[in-house]
């Protein structure tokens, strides 16, 4: 890989030009006609109730690694372990950069990898008043007149690119790949290809412990180490100012690199060939023999948090096998793809972004309405331990969250939606006023606690429910004119194309309200303290669920649901499935289910919607919907041949897509609202 690798590349299959058409012609895309007609009956009748014996979880597990036979852009392939992984491409290192820039980056990323640019303008931003019960509250919403200032506190800090491992190989026509697959249960990758004639086989994987990777390789061709400034961009990378960061090398294969603020560390060891220098920030592995192995180790910050390892994360917790039929096996593949991809890319100590460690979506930074997709679901397949990896991130930034909350006349501590490890807000035209991030932390607390039920997960988190419904309570506005409680104005809701201004009660939010401080309430009961009345106060005069016509709005001034604003989240669905609906009419929520199912634009969902609306038809007895809505053919709801979920061209990989479709199939299995026929097997769901 040398220098020139960098540079683009001419010789790209021409259907690469389309990402779309890559999409849609893909039989990941569309595996079949998945109507539910079609889908129920090709179902062998013969099936019978799931055998007693265990379920080879290996089996199962292995018989959806991923098998690529040329470069695929949009499919590359992950091993990592929760706190750092690395992509590559189909040599089993990032040799070739340039195939994948525009589709899928080849990225290497950890946790704690973050930097920020020194440049920061001067000044501090203003803030854009809310009319908001009486009262103005500012929201950092509006770049007008400071848009540098606006754009800078988006952008920084962002996620880095920690370093570019790959072949010294220069053109992709020269590589002839065989064979590449990733053993899903050891978590290695396997690739074979054939280079200038000479047969090369290569083994990375990633260690369990610490963050990098162990490659063996069989075969003579060099290996190089090049390091990029950082950015915010959708690889983390800034190769044109190598002037702006410094390499280091402290000894011989320890390099310290130096990032304006951000200092981290780079070990290579090597065996069976030397490491050289060859630029400022490049190093040449030159093998000594035909066979050789090197581990490279990445260190930058102390993430408090163990790391995934295989394949003991397959043989604890939960399992599920489907029959052996061409739709039912493709549902499965995405499940055992999406368990591989959430482990590595979602089990660390932060709350991942969208794209995980794979690469930079919104800067890196994550979205903490995000945080309930990516981890809700470990705990439901028996795997709680590694949601709480993340969950205890907010003690850390629970000063911040207060300072917000105090800021704006509330009381308790108000979430952020888009941050990073600071905890700050990023200031966006939407983001500050989305609220349905507030009782995440709740919910999350609630699992880990009915995974172990002790006095000490309840003395862990209680500070961290109790202000999240602190703030819940002093949010919700009462209204003396109609003797409720009221949310909003101002307030954008999960679906986010409403005007902040003319929203109140959006039906999820509600929901999710009288939901978070019942928890909350509990909770104090646990620890023997008394209720708090002014959360049972807020309960018990909520605002009642909107309805028009027999069906359930977005929120309460938005008569146009299912005209002007039937795109983007169903999230009306949400308020049951997703949650247990004690405020919900059953018969109300089925009527606006099916009129959802026929009035919805559902290319303008996101990959999330799909499994939350399964949630929620399968809690009204709606088995065939819930299917329907799991395998929907739509262009959101694609899953490429490493797993990862297609949204869009610059969102290649969209986790909460794969974290949602867990925790659907999970609930699915433990209330057997898979169709008989299917004979599931399922074992080890927590609750089951």
């Amino acid at each position: 890989m040398a220098a020139t690798s960098r540079k683009k590349i001419a010789c790209l299959p021409s259907i690469f030009a389309n990402r779309h058409a890559i999409i849609s012609a893909s039989r990941y895309a569309d595996p079949m006609d998945l109507s539910r007609r079609g889908f129920l009956a090709a179902m062998p009748a013969s099936l019978a109730a799931q055998p007693s014996s265990p379920i080879d979880r290996r089996d199962v597990v292995s018989r959806h690694n991923p098998t690529l036979r040329s470069f695929q852009p949009l499919s590359p392939l992950s091993v990592g372990n929760g706190e750092f992984a690395f992509t590559a491409d189909a040599t089993g290192l990032q040799t070739f950069p340039s195939l994948y820039d525009t589709a899928m980056p080849l990225c290497t990323q950890a946790q704690w990898g973050w930097h920020s640019s020194p440049d920061r303008p001067a000044g501090a931003l203003r803030l854009e008043d809310f009319e908001t019960s009486g009262r103005k509250v500012g929201y950092p919403t509006g770049s007008k007149g400071q848009s540098t200032l606006f754009n800078w506190l988006r952008e920084n800090p962002h996620r880095l690119h920690l370093g570019q491992i790959g072949f010294d190989i220069e053109k992709p026509e020269d590589v002839r790949v065989k064979q590449q697959t990733l053993d899903l249960w050891t978590g290695t990758l396997h690739s074979e290809f054939a280079w200038l004639g000479k047969d090369i086989t290569v083994e990375t994987s990633c260690s369990g412990s610490t963050d990098g990777i162990l490659v063996k390789v069989r075969g003579r061709v060099p290996v190089v180490f090049e390091f990029p400034y950082a950015t915010g961009a959708f690889d983390g990378a800034d190769w044109a100012h190598p002037d702006r960061h410094r390499t280091e090398e402290i000894e011989p294969g320890h390099l310290r690199r130096i990032l304006d603020g951000t200092t981290y560390g780079v070990a290579i060891r090597a065996t069976g060939a030397s490491l050289q220098r060859n630029g400022p920030h490049r190093f040449v592995l030159t093998p000594q023999a035909d066979g050789f192995e090197f581990t490279c180790t990445f260190s930058g910050g102390q993430t408090g948090s163990a790391r995934t390892s295989f394949p003991g994360y397959w043989q604890h917790g939960a399992a599920i096998s489907f029959p052996d039929d061409a739709r039912a096996r493709e549902l499965e593949r995405r499940v055992v793809l999406s368990q591989y991809l959430t482990a590595i890319q979602c089990a660390g100590s932060l709350p991942p972004q969208e794209t995980g460690l794979t690469c930079n979506s919104w800067y890196g930074k994550y979205h903490l309405e995000m945080h309930f997709w990516h981890a809700a679901h470990f705990a439901h397949w028996g795997r709680a331990p590694l949601l709480e990896r993340s969950l205890g991130w907010y003690h850390a930034i629970l000063p911040t969250a207060r300072d917000k909350a105090r800021s704006q006349g509330y009381t308790g501590a108000r979430w952020p939606k888009m941050t990073a490890p600071d905890g700050r807000d990023s200031p966006s035209n939407i983001g500050p006023l989305l609220i349905w991030q507030q009782p995440h932390p709740i919910t999350l607390a609630e699992l880990i606690y009915g995974s172990a039920p002790t006095r000490a997960t309840l003395d862990r988190y209680r500070e961290v429910v109790f202000e999240s419904a602190e703030f819940m309570a002093s949010f919700a506005h009462f209204d003396a004119a109609t003797s409720r409680y009221v949310l909003g104005p101002p307030v954008i809701p999960a679906q986010e194309n409403h005007p902040a201004r003319e929203t109140w009660n959006p039906t999820f939010e509600l929901e999710y309200w009288d939901y978070g401080l019942d928890l909350a309430q509990r909770w104090r009961e646990r620890l023997g303290l008394k209720r708090e009345p002014k959360w049972d106060d807020v309960r018990s005069k909520l605002a009642s669920l909107p309805v028009k016509d027999g069906v359930y709005l977005a929120h309460e001034n938005c008569p146009q649901t299912f005209t002007e604003r039937n795109r983007d989240h169903p999230s009306m669905l949400f308020a049951l499935g997703t949650l247990p609906g004690r405020k919900v009419d059953r018969e109300i929520m089925r009527r606006t289910l099916k009129k959802v199912f026929a009035e919805w634009k559902w290319e303008d969902t996101w990959g999330w919607d799909f499994p939350a609306v399964a949630m929620t038809a399968a809690s009204l007895g709606e088995t065939s919907l819930a299917l329907d809505a799991l395998l929907m053919k739509s262009p959101k709801n694609t899953y490429l041949p490493n797993g990862h979920n297609w949204n869009r061209a610059n969102l290649p990989c969209y986790l909460p897509g794969n974290g949602a479709l867990l925790l659907a199939v999970a609930q699915m299995a433990k209330a057997g609202a898979f169709p008989h026929e299917w004979a599931v097997r399922t074992e080890g769901f927590a609750g089951q």
